[in-house]
């Protein structure tokens, strides 16, 4: 098999070859079909994440052929489609996960992170946390980003609040030009947020449906109920807040963030709030792929071999993706 490996806690990531592994008990091995490359994975090897293993595998946002059934694996075949997210597992027995808060797990294992991930040709993945994939959407590329830029978006929708009737995102990439559709379908008025002065980004957003679209340091035409933020710019923050009106919510989206700076406490006050949303469960994944399912999605996406992983990271970092990067071995 072929895979780029990240053996120190920066890039480049180094094409190697290894052996086709065996699944283990309750394992499945995929054969990778496509695996979208998210901001996290730019996280992980920029080292802005500490790394608990070296080497790894990047890349959380599979979709794969099952190969190998490990034993005891049930309601698995050779030959399904599936997909693979962030959260490889969870320990099934502390208090989170007894509360069905798994993504607050206290000793979770997440793909490209503790465990090998999907900018390989195979993968080892858990069985249990494999999700069945059977939207009609043919092609592998365009469903995998739905694996997490859609589920943290669909999550972060949800934290938002179902009363926020106008909804602004800030930072308009992987996961907000599928939020935004949501939203849409949902009803909601749709503010989007971009970098000052990028235009494209901005018509891109209206061509999907969004109310307006302008810089991050503009004011919207009407107070907000709640804004999202994907962007890891800190002093986002601050700027959501004057956005959202009283009562109105901040969600941060990203596993990280630029600090947060100093700001007046008036533009908290009046009962606005500010929450983050952690990684997802396995009830959010089949509630959005329902949703993906009953109304599908536009999902954008650029494609690159799995050899220049590097590359698809460089221009994550620089901007210069409309939608998500996609690694297709």
């Amino acid at each position: 098999m072929r895979a780029m490996v990240l053996s120190a806690a920066m890039l480049p990531l180094e094409l190697q070859r290894r052996r086709i592994p065996t699944p283990g008990a309750g394992e499945l091995r995929l054969r990778v079909l496509a695996c979208a490359v998210c901001r996290t994975d730019l996280h992980i090897a920029d080292g802005d994440l500490p790394l608990p293993v070296l080497p790894i595998v990047p890349g959380h946002e599979i979709v794969g052929v099952v190969e190998a059934l490990g034993p005891g694996v049930e309601g698995c075949r050779i030959g399904d489609r599936v997909g693979v997210p962030w959260l490889g597992h969870s320990c099934g027995c502390c208090d989170f996960c007894i509360a069905g808060r798994e993504n607050l797990c206290d000793a979770p294992r997440f793909t490209g992170y503790h465990r090998d991930g999907g900018f390989a040709s195979h993968v080892i993945a858990e069985a249990a946390f494999c999700l069945p994939l059977t939207l009609p959407e043919a092609d592998a590329a365009r469903i995998a980003p739905l694996l997490c830029a859609g589920l943290i978006g669909w999550r972060s929708l949800k934290a938002a609040g179902e009363g926020a009737r106008r909804l602004g995102l800030f930072g308009f990439g992987a996961a907000a030009h599928l939020v935004a559709q949501a939203a849409v379908v949902q009803g909601r008025e749709v503010y989007a947020f971009t970098r000052p002065g990028d235009h494209e980004a901005q018509a891109f957003a209206r061509s999907l449906g969004v109310r307006w679209a302008g810089g991050s340091n503009a004011c919207p035409p009407q107070p907000l109920d709640a804004a999202v933020i994907f962007a890891p710019a800190g002093e986002l923050v601050p700027a959501a807040l004057r956005a959202v009106r009283k009562g109105g919510r901040v969600v941060c989206g990203g596993i990280h963030m630029s600090d947060i700076p100093a700001f007046p406490y008036r533009w908290l006050w009046e009962e606005r709030s500010v929450a983050s949303v952690a990684n997802l469960t396995r009830a959010d994944a089949r509630e959005f792929l329902a949703f993906a399912q009953a109304h599908p999605l536009q999902v954008h996406v650029k494609t690159y071999p799995l050899m220049q992983a590097n590359e698809a990271l460089d221009d994550l970092r620089a901007g210069r993706i409309e939608g998500a990067a996609v690694l297709v071995p």
